[in-house]
């Protein structure tokens, strides 16, 4: 098993809370995420005992998601939009500048274990494009000097984490 007691625990006790069942299936896989750090199919498995749901419903919520990772990811997952307005507004070049500061191609983590770095359909903030996404946090309106800033930061965090 890779989940916790105290995780299949809350994930019962959030499911308990809706009048269907399938409605905790995106806050099962939000615990489950952020225990292990991604999902996979046997994490679905886990998650759909745990809350007594089909297993192939669990899979499709989290295939159908981006904010659940299928492979084990850095500590800072960027997840960069491509959609038309931020493509139209640098999102090319941002993922350009990204991997050359990073030493990374998109899909890659860096050898640290700090960063992963992927593009995503749409993040849904269109009029502030080009924008980002590094975990739970938007980024938006980006520059190479708000990128270098935002990479700053999050080394600084990791450092005092450690």
């Amino acid at each position: 098993m890779m989940l916790s007691e105290a995780s299949i625990t809350l994930m019962k006790e959030m499911t308990a809370r809706y009048p269907e069942k399938r409605s905790g299936i995106l806050p099962a896989l939000t615990i489950a995420y952020e225990e292990v750090g991604h999902v996979n199919p046997d994490i679905y498995r886990e998650i759909a005992a745990a809350i007594d749901v089909p297993m192939v419903e669990v899979a499709e919520a989290a295939t159908f998601y981006t904010m659940f990772p299928k492979e084990p990811v850095g500590t800072y997952l960027i997840q960069v939009c491509h959609n038309i307005s931020c493509a139209l507004m640098g999102a090319d070049s941002l993922v350009e500048y990204l991997e050359e500061k990073l030493g990374i191609k998109k899909g890659d983590t860096t050898p640290d274990n700090l960063f992963t770095l992927i593009s995503v359909e749409c993040l849904g903030s269109c009029s502030t494009a080009p924008m980002m996404q590094i975990n739970q946090d938007f980024y938006e309106n980006l520059t190479r000097a708000k990128v270098d800033q935002i990479l700053e930061d999050l080394r600084e965090k990791a450092k005092a984490q450690a």
